[in-house]
């Protein structure tokens, strides 16, 4: 999403103007702060790749995983570690997944039947929770369906959804219009330099009198300055239909097709044994995050994810709108009963009606030894702040209820004071660490890659150094390599810039650990245990 509001951003911009221990450490601590920043652009092997490079070698702010690979588990074997990625749906037949893919070998493939009697039938590679569900409304729409019950959290939410989706309708006429005016600005210029192509250097030799020229000069020059185009603004322009048909409409019912009761925990005979989803494209978001965990190492295509020794657990509960507390709150249950020692939760709301259910969800995994890694959120918040609360989180009423529960912070790929990915929220104590988070290359449905951001990608990468521990080291409690993940990052004494306001703080002050997670320490650390 990020990336779709820098571009609104700037599409609307230009119609309002124109129209731990030292001894883990790769690098003595105190020479962390002198390195020097990198000033020349990244190559395109580093720009698809910038996560598992080194600080200290490459001057880039990844998680020394090549590093890792290359001096602490050459030649070793692991053990095979399950994690279960709860998202949108995952394209399981994608060319850099389908190796590493989770299988239930206690279930007859397409049978009926519910062969390993655990309550889902021919659930081979996972569940999808909300079966052909793609859009969903918002949470505090739903909050509003229900009627004024007179509580703070209505009237909240109905500020809220007054305010966010009046943005929305004027972003939208907007969008519309830039939409509409980048195909006629192309044919005007075309019409002018009577070709059929045109390039940023014909653009900048035009001179004319005509009004119309001139504009569509002006707004394609615009565009190719911003590397944007006709198709970065349709994605938005879908954005925001969806958020004015979907998200803030009082009179959509997404849950019609699941045909349960969403506030009936116990109901559970619903969805579907198909984890891509109703259509494959719509999967991207899941894909994304699973390539970034496990895509196969080493086969010569696509990319090579973190983590090698995983079977992706595929669970589908997150719509094109807010996931239900019902579903993630069975999703995890689910990803703890069938063998799964990591849960990535790249998804988060600001409201959770039923937040006791996932609660003890989450405490369920703990008890059950399973690392939850969950995405800190985009929103550019301090989330320790009373008004800016993400679910799911660690906490109830208060109370800290899980101590294998990891949130995590987004970082870009240049080090220094603008490290801090300019989406991530950040909070002291309720982010734990920082990975990560902006540009991530990883898998995309139908055998295709591209460039993502978000806290979304944070997550994974986390998820996938998690994954090498609990592997070369399978005898570590989630607890244990939770706290390993945190003692083991490269502790930042630089002031960064963070939130809406561009505030400049301390690194350390931003998270629990003050430290960007690093494979090749926590590798090191997990050994001394």
């Amino acid at each position: 999403m990020s990336k779709n509001l820098f571009i609104v951003s700037l599409l609307v911009s230009f119609l309002m103007v124109g129209c731990g221990s030292t001894a883990l450490v790769s690098t003595p601590l105190e020479n962390i702060d002198s390195i020097p920043l990198k000033i020349i652009p990244l190559e395109e092997d580093e720009k698809k790749q910038w996560s598992h490079k080194d600080l200290i070698k490459d001057t880039i702010p990844g998680m020394s995983v090549e590093k890792a690979y290359a001096e602490l588990l050459q030649n070793k074997k692991g053990a095979k570690v399950i994690v279960a990625v709860i998202d949108s749906g995952i394209d399981i037949d994608h060319e850099d997944l389908r190796d590493v893919i989770w299988t239930n070998s206690d279930e007859i493939p397409n049978n009926g039947k519910d062969d390993d009697q655990n309550g889902f039938i021919d659930d081979i590679h996972g569940w999808n929770f909300i079966g052909d569900m793609t859009g969903a409304t918002f949470e505090l729409t739903r909050i509003l369906k229900k009627g004024d019950d007179g509580s703070e959290e209505y009237q909240k939410a109905k500020g809220e959804r007054e305010r966010k989706l009046s943005q929305a309708s004027a972003q939208k006429k907007q969008v519309d219009f830039i939409v509409n005016a980048i195909p006629k600005a192309e044919k005007t210029i075309k019409d002018y330099l009577k070709k059929d192509a045109f390039t940023e250097q014909d653009l900048s030799t035009i001179q004319s009198d005509d009004s119309e020229v001139n504009e569509a000069k002006g707004l394609l020059m615009f565009l190719i300055a911003n590397d944007l185009d006709l198709e970065g603004a349709l994605d938005y322009q879908k954005y925001l239909t969806d958020q004015v048909d979907y998200h803030f409409n009082l009179e959509f019912d997404d849950r019609a097709i699941l045909g349960d009761n969403p506030n009936d925990l116990t109901d559970t005979d619903y969805g579907n044994a198909n984890v891509i989803g109703p259509d494959k494209d719509e999967a991207d978001h899941g894909t994304h995050v699973a390539g970034i965990i496990a895509a196969k190492r080493n086969n010569g295509i696509g990319i090579d994810g973190v983590a090698n020794n995983v079977s992706i657990m595929a669970i589908r509960a997150v719509p094109n709108g807010d996931e239900y507390d019902k579903d993630v709150a069975l999703a995890i249950r689910y990803a703890v009963d069938n063998g799964a020692k990591i849960i990535n939760t790249s998804f988060g709301k600001g409201y959770s009606p039923q937040k006791e259910w996932v609660a003890e969800a989450i405490q369920y995994a703990a008890k059950n030894d399973v690392l939850i890694v969950n995405a800190a959120g985009n929103d550019s918040k301090n989330i320790d702040l009373d008004e800016n609360p993400v679910y799911p989180n660690d906490q109830l009423d208060g109370v800290t209820i899980s101590n294998t529960f990891l949130t995590v912070g987004a970082l870009a790929p240049e080090y220094g004071g603008e490290m801090v990915s300019s989406f991530s929220n950040y909070g002291k104590e309720n982010v734990d660490v920082f990975a990560p988070g902006s540009d991530i290359w990883s898998c995309n449905p139908n055998n295709k890659y591209e460039f993502a951001s978000g806290t979304s990608m944070a997550a994974p990468a986390v998820s996938g150094v998690a994954a090498l521990v609990r592997s070369y080291y399978p005898k570590l409690t989630a607890a244990e390599v939770k706290t390993i993940l945190m003692n083991s990052g490269l502790p930042i004494k630089k002031s960064v810039v963070v939130g809406e306001s561009g505030e400049a703080v301390l690194f350390s002050s931003i998270s629990q650990s003050g430290g960007m997670v690093n494979a090749y320490n926590a590798i090191v650390l997990a050994s001394k245990k």
